[in-house]
């Protein structure tokens, strides 16, 4: 046990000494930069598969997790402790961040296109261009490595220590510092290629959107540790302390302790995983390398987010039972969560960009998870967790692979156009066989293809334990999103690689190196394989139940048992019939400007720009915001009102000043001296006339008749 403790305390710390040694050491060395980054999360990765098999094989684990403290600093009479815990949620949120991490890590390299030339035209803060090389006398581009290799690296390897220390932390405090690492880390790798203005944007958009859920959920940590005086785990959300904070009221909106502190959390959770209304940020973050894309959507940043909701949800829930009507705090959250998983999923149908119509469905598939936790299935939104890391990840690497073989394409061909247009691609399934197996593989997940992918089961149990919730809306809500997203999924394939190529650059596309499709492979594996644990071991399909097994290694009961046909056969023809309708629609797109659903343009468009929300906030909070800064406060509080009270001041001041010196310095001080400097002076004068020599004369003469009666007198006297 000695020996397991030691490992869970590594696990962040790896990639932790990487960005440590990188930055400040060997960013200019690629080789050595990527080796050592790789390096730290292999470690981290064998470090967590050896916990997490034994957290599996551990009979009794659920009742003794992992759990570790050192002494960190005192409050008054309070000590705070750096604590690390391994539960079975934790257990399961090590094996799948520690499996894409590395994956994507590895994938990094060929994305980069290391081993390229650097080319001439190369400038840091710019994605790379191609570089000129001659064949068979002929002058040709090829991808030339990206500039600032080693940073990319090492904001990585710190991006993957914050996510690690977030899954381990023991209480909210230090949960609350990784997912503040994180930001940072995003906000540097969304805008990594600063120079473009896009990007720069974007970073800063992300930045902010998810800021503003983090004061709240600030306050919540606040609030939470001033009611219970803890913010560990085990005191938190212990029986008597959620039985306290329930009793307790706020005022405010009728909500208890417990349901205010939950809510204040979950707004973080909302900024976090880009929920509605702070959805925003994340299709713009689509600015970064895919790598990075791939890192927020499945490995780390949004994932977080999703754990916490799965972490605090004793707060959401307290005081309700199974079967029960929902709380306040979980009507709230699974409006949310059901709301965005439909608001996403018709916003990814109109897009043409393949990594902003993932940005969407991943919008959309937190969701789910969002909506299950507010319906009371926690272990229901941990297993969709689960499986979408796997896929989504692998969609993500995949888009990369697909814009990196029509980069190459435009580059052989010579011809200019935007390599992420799905309209613009086709025919790739012969030109990128690998890339087209695993997309496909990813898509049939996303889409919850019947039986064989992880995103059926875990799709399929989300859809039971909605079809629980008394009046069922939240039910036909997901179902509907579950629809559009199987539609959208069988879009994608049907216009990226099926069909013939629609551009020279589709037609001249190569696939990707080896260092890319590894990967692809491996999560591809997952995609499939990851959902059959939820698979009953008897194999029952009505319902669609999460196994016994996981279950019970969650340590959560099972949640909304509903004995039915109804959300088996919804999955199932909605998932057929999206992709099935996807495929018709598509089948025959041979153009590269219409899109076969922009029936109503107006409305196509409207959609397509996201119901116009970045135009709405950029109305209700960008212009307001730059006017205070830049009119009413530049203009108004500072120039007329500071620099007015401070001229008034002055001038006061001045004014006072030139009265003092008419009134005062003039007349008494000046005059006084005037006077003194004359008395002075006349009394120079008569100084001098004393000195003058007539007085000198008539001095020495009287001394003289001195001298020489003195002299008779003493001639006498002898």
């Amino acid at each position: 046990m000695m020996e397991l403790d030691n490992l869970v305390w590594l696990i962040p710390v790896f990639p932790l000494i990487a960005f440590a040694v990188i930055l400040l050491f060997t960013t200019r060395k690629r080789v050595l930069s990527h080796s050592i980054a790789i390096g730290s999360v292999v470690l981290s990765w064998l470090a967590s598969m050896i916990v997490v098999v034994s957290a599996v094989l551990t009979p009794d684990f659920k009742s003794n997790p992992i759990h570790l403290e050192i002494p960190w600093f005192t409050t008054g009479d309070t000590p705070f402790v750096i604590g690390a815990q391994v539960d079975a949620l934790g257990a399961l949120g090590l094996f799948f961040v520690s499996w894409t991490v590395l994956m994507i890590f590895i994938y990094s390299t060929g994305y980069h296109n290391f081993g390229q030339p650097v080319g001439d035209k190369d400038q840091p803060g710019l994605p790379p261009q191609g570089a000129a090389y001659k064949e068979h006398g002929k002058t040709l581009l090829q991808p030339s490595v990206e500039p600032m290799y080693g940073r990319f690296f090492g904001i990585a390897s710190l991006f993957a220590f914050a996510m690690f220390l977030l899954i381990l932390a023991d209480n909210l405090l230090t949960l609350y510092i990784g997912w503040e690492i994180m930001g940072l880390c995003s906000y540097l790798l969304i805008g990594f290629w600063y120079a473009k203005p896009s990007a720069r944007d974007a970073a800063v958009k992300a930045f902010i959107t998810t800021r503003l859920g983090d004061v709240f959920m600030l306050l919540g940590l606040a609030f939470l540790y001033a009611r219970t005086g803890s913010l560990q785990y085990s005191v938190i959300f212990s029986h008597e302390t959620l039985s306290s904070l329930t009793s307790q009221g706020t005022g405010i909106f009728g909500l208890n302790a417990a349901a205010l502190a939950g809510l204040l959390l979950f707004i973080g959770v909302v900024g976090k995983s880009a929920q509605w209304p702070l959805h925003v940020w994340l299709p713009d973050a689509m600015e970064g390398p895919t790598p990075v894309s791939a890192m927020i959507h499945a490995a780390t940043m949004v994932s977080a987010g999703v754990y916490l909701a799965i972490r605090i949800f004793p707060l959401i829930s307290s005081g309700w039972e199974t079967g029960a009507p929902l709380t306040t705090a979980m009507i709230v959250v699974s409006s949310i969560g059901a709301f965005t998983a439909l608001f996403g999923s018709t916003i990814a149908l109109t897009q043409r960009d393949v990594k902003r119509t993932l940005a969407y469905s991943t919008i959309s598939q937190l969701g789910y998870m969002i909506a299950a936790v507010g319906i009371g299935a926690p272990l229901i939104a941990a297993f969709h967790l689960l499986t979408h890391a796997f896929f989504k990840a692998l969609l993500f690497l995949d888009s990369g692979s697909v814009i990196h073989g029509m980069e190459h394409g435009q580059m052989h061909s010579g011809e200019h156009g935007d390599a992420q247009d799905m309209f613009r691609m086709g025919g790739l399934a012969r030109k990128m066989p690998i890339t087209f197996f695993t997309f496909f593989i990813g898509a049939l997940a996303l889409a919850g293809f019947p039986l064989l992918t992880a995103g059926f089961w875990s799709k399929d149990a989300i859809l039971t334990s909605a079809y629980a919730v008394p009046g069922r809306i939240i039910f036909w809500v997901l179902v509907t999103a579950a629809f559009l997203t199987a539609f959208y999924s069988m879009r994608q394939i049907t216009l990226v690689f099926l069909g013939k190529p629609r551009t020279d650059g589709a037609a001249h596309a190569s696939e990707s190196v080896k260092s890319m499709t590894i990967p692809l492979i491996f999560l591809a594996v997952f995609a499939v394989a990851i959902g059959w644990i939820g698979i009953p071991a008897a194999f029952p399909l009505i319902g669609g139940h999460v196994p016994d097994f996981l279950a019970e290694f969650l340590g959560i009961s099972a949640e909304g048992e509903v004995h039915s046909n109804v959300p088996l056969l919804a999955s199932v023809i909605v998932s057929l019939g999206g992709m099935l309708l996807g495929w018709l629609t598509y089948r025959s797109q041979k153009g590269t400007e219409k899109d076969a659903i922009a029936v109503i343009r107006p409305v196509y468009n409207f959609v397509q720009r996201g119901y116009d929300f970045d135009r709405l906030y950029n109305v209700l909070f960008v212009r307001p915001a730059k006017w205070v800064s830049e009119v009413f406060t530049a203009k108004w509080v500072d120039r007329v009102l500071i620099d007015g009270i401070l001229h008034t001041v002055a001038s006061g001041a001045l004014a006072l000043g030139s009265l003092f010196r008419k009134g005062v310095d003039v007349p008494v001080i000046n005059g006084g001296a005037d006077l003194t400097a004359r008395g002075i002076q006349r009394s120079g004068a008569g100084i001098r006339h004393v000195q003058t020599g007539q007085v000198q004369q008539y001095m020495v003469m009287s001394i003289f008749v001195l001298v020489i009666a003195a002299a008779l007198a003493l001639v006498f006297i002898v």
